[in-house]
C-alpha cells in the first residue's frame, strides 16, 4: 500500500533529521571509544561534517518536497554547495590511506574476498553520496526540472543499496582487518546505518510521489533527445 504525500513528505524529513542527530552523537562516541586518538579525530570530523551537511541537504529537501524552488543564493544551498566536496574530499582521503595500507601488507590475514567487497562497496558509496548531493544543487533551483529530478532519484535508488551494504559491513567485522567492535559501537553504526538507509529510500519515495516518473518524465526524456 503506498502512503501519500502528505504522510510520506513529514515521515521523510523525520528520519532525516534523526540521522543528523546520530550523527552528531558519533563525533562524542568515536572520540570517547578512541581515547582521542588520531584516527577517532578523523572520525569524528567525517561524523561532524556529515551531519552539517544532511542538516542543509534536509533543509533543502524540504522545500523540494514542497514543491518549491531554492534561490541559488539561499543559505542553505550554498552552504551545502560549499562543504559536500569537502565531505567527499575527507572520505576519499580516508579510504585512498585505507587501500595504501593494504596494498602495503597492513592485514596479510584478513579474507581478500571481503576487504574487497568492503572496499568496492565504501567507494561506491563515497561516489553515490557526492552524486546525491550533487544532484540537489541542481534541482533545488529548478524542482520541475525533469531530468535533475530523474537524475536524483536515480542517485538516492544507487545510494541506498550502497548505504544497506555499509550498514552491514560496519557492523559485521572483517576478522583480521578490524578489531572485534564493542556491542556500544554495533548499536551506533547500527543505527547510522538503519537511519541512512530508511532515510534514502523515503526522500526517494517522497519524489515519486511529488510525480517524478511516469509521462511527465518521458515528455522531459523526449525534449532532451
Amino acid at each position: 500500500m503506498k502512503l501519500p504525500l502528505t504522510r510520506l513528505r513529514p515521515l521523510a524529513l523525520g528520519f532525516l533529521w534523526a540521522e543528523v542527530v546520530v550523527l552528531l552523537g558519533s563525533v562524542a562516541f568515536v572520540l570517547w571509544q578512541s581515547s582521542f586518538d588520531a584516527q577517532g579525530w578523523f572520525n569524528a570530523v567525517d561524523f561532524l561534517l556529515a551531519a552539517l551537511v544532511l542538516a542543509w541537504w534536509t533543509q533543502v529537501f524540504t522545500r523540494l518536497s514542497a514543491a518549491q524552488a531554492t534561490a541559488p543564493d539561499h543559505g542553505s544551498l550554498r552552504a551545502l554547495a560549499l562543504a559536500f566536496p569537502w565531505l567527499t574530499s575527507l572520505r576519499a582521503a580516508l579510504w585512498g590511506l585505507t587501500l595504501l595500507g593494504l596494498l602495503t601488507g597492513m592485514a596479510p590475514e584478513a579474507n581478500p574476498v571481503a576487504v574487497t567487497a568492503l572496499m568496492t562497496v565504501w567507494g561506491a558509496a563515497i561516489g553515490a553520496s557526492n552524486a546525491v548531493n550533487g544532484s540537489l544543487v541542481r534541482l533545488a533551483p529548478e524542482p520541475g526540472n525533469p531530468a535533475a529530478r530523474k537524475r536524483l532519484m536515480d542517485w538516492l535508488n544507487v545510494s541506498a543499496a550502497l548505504a544497506l551494504g555499509m550498514a552491514v559491513l560496519n557492523v559485521v567485522p572483517i576478522r583480521g582487518f578490524s578489531g572485534d567492535p564493542t556491542l556500544g559501537a554495533q548499536l551506533v553504526y547500527g543505527l547510522g546505518g538503519a537511519l541512512d538507509v530508511v532515510a534514502t529510500v523515503l526522500a526517494l519515495w517522497v519524489l515519486v510521489a511529488q510525480g517524478g516518473g511516469g509521462r511527465e518524465r518521458e515528455r522531459g526524456t523526449a525534449r532532451g533527445a
